[in-house]
């Protein structure tokens, strides 16, 4: 079976979540009942191209973009990947407390458990998509899927509200976020450029929008609008323009077959145009087939 053929499930899969972490605060954490091994298990980071890096786990990627005012990070893992991150960052060569801005691919915890304590930490900026806003306040309570049974991952608030196209700029860096809801309300994509001595790479990390099982495209609750986002964003994503490309997920953008640990620095390892549109266009028919069995 190809890569391709197997991704979508483990997309689907993936996009679950669950998990019970504790916080200095006795914050009550909730257990949704969804565990994956891969999320938490270490990998070893890498420069993905210019000053673009990955320091997250085997399957939940963070990622980090150094400048010399400080640092962006991007999605911050589980509550447990704090440590990984920050012996990652320390590895490359970089300082933990050198990171300034925090930025979420969407508020779920297996993207954001470990933002407010890394928030606190370091004293960095957390900005993020205003249609989420209140999702990372209320540590996903009031998630359209998931909510309605406490905190899944601790709250925090955030010091800048991003809307569609805004621009985050730290240390000669400016990075665009897009809006591109469905899988939550707020959830986002950044581009940016990066640059190395040969080259200048247009990346995007894209936010994929897989559909759970749990949702209803006829509308929900708390979205009745979820089918029409959902194909604006399928819609947005078939016209971005960019020479490498990530997500949330390392399955969905097959980190492992285009990097191995210890390999040498290769940016064009992550063009994979064809990949992408592969993967749009099977979340795309996964989108249809649900909307039309309702």
């Amino acid at each position: 079976m190809s890569f391709y053929k197997r991704l979508l499930p483990a997309t689907l899969a993936a996009a679950m979540v669950g998990g019970m972490y504790g916080s200095a605060s006795a914050q009550k954490i909730v257990d949704l009942g969804y565990h994956n091994k891969e999320w938490s298990q270490d990998y070893q980071p890498f420069r993905i191209a210019g000053n673009l890096y990955y320091v997250g786990t085997y399957d939940l990627a963070v990622y980090l973009i150094t400048t010399p005012q400080g640092h962006i990070l991007i999605n911050t893992g589980l509550a447990d990947s704090e440590p990984l991150i920050r012996k990652h960052v320390k590895a490359l060569g970089f300082k933990f407390s050198d990171i300034k801005i925090l930025l979420a691919t969407h508020a779920h915890f297996d993207h954001m458990g470990a933002m407010a304590a890394i928030k606190k930490e370091t004293g960095a900026r957390a900005m993020i998509n205003e249609k989420d806003a209140g999702v990372t306040e209320d540590g996903g309570n009031s998630d359209y899927v998931f909510g309605g049974k406490g905190s899944t991952f601790l709250p925090f608030k955030a010091d800048r509200l991003l809307h569609d196209h805004d621009t985050i700029q730290l240390g000669g860096m400016t990075v665009e976020m897009l809006h591109h809801p469905g899988h939550t309300k707020g959830a986002s994509s950044f581009l940016f450029d990066v640059k190395d001595k040969q080259h200048t790479y247009r990346v995007l990390v894209a936010n994929m929008p897989s559909v759970l099982e749990e949702t209803n495209l006829a509308g929900m609750p708390g979205y009745p609008d979820v089918a029409r986002d959902y194909a604006y964003t399928l819609n947005s994503l078939k016209g971005l323009q960019f020479d490498l490309w990530l997500s949330s997920h390392a399955s969905q953008f097959g980190l492992h077959e285009k990097h191995k640990p210890g390999a040498p620095y290769n940016p064009e390892a992550f063009k994979d145009r064809a990949g992408y549109d592969k993967l749009v266009a099977d979340l795309e028919q996964a989108y249809l087939k649900k909307l039309n069995s309702k």
